[in-house]
């Protein structure tokens, strides 16, 4: 029951992550410090991934990479920030799942265990109940046997009929 509930928070999660990702981009830009700072952040990311592309392509990687421009700079750092915002969230919310699901697991796992524990303590209760059981057979047959069969060690009778003559056997 509380699955579905636990699912449907870690959507909402993720959900309202996107618009404070927006805002963080729309905050990031107007700080000057924060914005240099978003600037080269963003000029190193758009190096990075141009000589990858490049290598990628097969093209000249020694080649001078113009840099952006400070608006596109801006842009794309800001772009960055929104989805790294968005990206961690989500990851967060992950590692709350397996973290959840795994304690749920280690809970079945102990609960098994316990029963198998008790599976195996009455295991050796009937075993050593089938070996008292087998001693006392053991000890009847010893008894029938000085006392001469098992009619005179259970003492019976022989059942006589209204006129004295024996019953049979059925």
């Amino acid at each position: 029951m509380v699955l579905p509930f636990l699912k449907l928070g870690t959507l909402v999660l993720k959900t309202l992550s996107k618009p404070i990702g927006g805002r963080l981009k729309q905050q990031a830009g107007l700080h000057p410090k924060f914005r240099n700072y978003i600037i080269n952040m963003a000029q190193a990311n758009h190096r990075i991934t141009t000589t990858m592309q490049r290598r990628i392509y097969g093209h000249a990687t020694d080649v001078e990479i113009r840099p952006l421009n400070e608006e596109k700079a801006v842009q794309a750092a800001v772009d960055l920030i929104g989805e790294l915002f968005v990206f961690s969230v989500a990851g967060v919310a992950l590692v709350f799942e397996v973290q959840r699901s795994s304690r749920s697991e280690a809970k079945k796992e102990g609960i098994r265990k316990e029963e198998m524990e008790g599976m195996k303590q009455r295991d050796e209760e009937l075993a050593s109940e089938v070996e008292l059981l087998k001693h006392k057979l053991q000890e009847l047959e010893q008894l029938t046997k000085r006392r001469g069969g098992i009619a005179s060690a259970l003492n019976f009778r022989q059942a006589h009929t209204e006129d004295g003559m024996p019953v049979k056997p059925a």
